[in-house]
């Protein structure tokens, strides 16, 4: 009855359209005065120990480090860099602009944050070279979507939050799946521009843009190599590469200044004033879900209507792909991070690989109407039709798709670096 009556209140908040924050803490309520202490102050409580983490202040971190890069010239001298080394395939400045949003995405941590960066240089080089406009958009909206695919990934530190996972090997476990999406759609550029001219490499272009990108290219180099070598933590690495990419763009490349810093924090403060308050409750209401042992009774309920593994894995990829359509990437691991992880583990999937598993999942909902984000924000950024855009996308998610299906068949595609485990 219990059940009922959280199914009942989800689905009433849902058509009162009501947001996330509402509905999450109107759950922690119920949950609180059902089977928690009685008392909804707790909730206030529970909220300060779910937010009271080291690892949250890498978020704030890697945005203002994206924004800092976005306002300087990182974006374009990676695309020159990119561009240069993919002068000799067909297609290759479609290439470049996928292997573009690869390193920046290394960067920024961030979907949105890498399409803006390196969409507001590459669409206009596109159409200058006569790419196919529905292929340009299409590029530029799936190559964002390696932003939270590829570490650091704002997505994956959440997705780390609230099932507490390791954010080293979740950012380890990241390399082999955004790699793999890199390669699918860079070979998808090149099959769809194989009639395009092109020209043998220039190895003096290319020394001039590596000389004025040597120093965003050293960016993830140091943040990745820092984390991975153990001598960062995620927060620290976060705040280095916050501090390195102010360094290099306000005295090496002298294309930001610091008084446009001002701007740059409140961006910050505005993407994190709506992101935190949300953090809290669901944070909140992991806490008594697994105070009461919710999961593990989830985990029961399955498997009793589900017993093989390879069922489960179907159902839940269809799950994550209709949410990815619905709500977006932060909104769909706070609510069902916790509560799939536990069943998932009951199937034999380790928490890491489905924690990819379900970022690549999400990472398809950037691009699939009514809220893709990368979609609505590349509708108002490039005054496009929105069905135009869903065309462009339609074959990069099929890419995509295959992606996703790599993964879960063979996961030490994404476990390699974290163990050593294959099979």
């Amino acid at each position: 009855m219990s059940a009922l009556l959280l199914v009942g209140l989800v689905l009433l908040l849902l058509v009162l359209r009501q947001p996330l924050f509402v509905i999450l803490l109107a759950l922690a309520a119920v949950v609180q005065l059902i089977w928690g202490r009685g008392q909804l102050d707790y909730i206030i409580e529970d909220m300060w120990v779910g937010l009271d983490k080291e690892l949250i202040l890498s978020i704030p971190l890697f945005m203002l480090c994206g924004s800092v890069m976005t306002r300087g010239s990182t974006a374009r001298r990676l695309v020159r860099i990119m561009a240069a080394i993919a002068r000799p395939l067909p297609g290759g400045l479609g290439v470049a602009c996928v292997l573009s949003c690869a390193v920046f995405a290394s960067i920024s941590g961030s979907s949105i944050v890498t399409m803006l960066a390196i969409g507001s240089v590459m669409y206009p080089a596109l159409r200058a070279a006569d790419y196919d406009p529905k292929f340009s958009f299409g590029a530029i909206m799936s190559g964002g979507t390696l932003g939270i695919i590829i570490p650091p990934s704002i997505p994956l530190i959440l997705y780390g939050l609230v099932t507490e996972t390791s954010i080293t090997d979740l950012f380890l476990a990241g390399v082999g799946p955004g790699l793999l999406l890199t390669v699918l759609l860079s070979a998808y550029a090149v099959w769809k521009n194989r009639a395009m001219p092109f020209r043998a490499l220039d190895l003096g272009e290319l020394a001039r843009a590596l000389r004025e990108g040597v120093w965003s290219l050293l960016m993830p180099v140091i943040l990745l190599g820092g984390i991975y070598s153990g001598y960062f933590t995620a927060t620290e690495a976060a705040a280095v590469a916050l501090a390195y990419a102010l360094v290099i763009e306000v005295f090496v490349h002298q294309d930001f200044r610091m008084r446009e810093f001002y701007d740059v924090v409140l961006e910050a403060a505005k993407l994190g004033g709506s992101l935190f308050p949300v953090l809290a409750v669901a944070l909140s209401l992991n806490l008594v879900l697994i105070e009461h042992r919710v999961p593990d009774a989830m985990v029961g309920f399955v498997q009793t209507y589900i017993s093989s593994p390879v069922s489960f894995m179907l159902l839940v990829n269809a799950l994550l792909l209709a949410v990815g359509c619905l709500m977006t990437t932060g909104e769909a691991i706070l609510v069902l991070g916790p509560l799939l992880a536990p069943v998932a583990a009951a199937y034999g999937y380790d928490k890491v690989v489905f924690g990819l598993i379900m970022i690549l999942n999400l990472e398809i909902g950037y691009l699939t109407p009514p809220v893709g984000l990368n979609l609505i924000v590349a509708m108002s950024t490039f005054k496009q039709p929105f069905g135009l855009l869903v065309r462009a996308a339609a074959p990069f998610i099929v890419m995509m798709l295959v992606g996703l299906a790599l993964v879960v068949w063979k996961p030490w595609i994404a476990m390699y670096l974290v163990d050593g485990r294959f099979g």
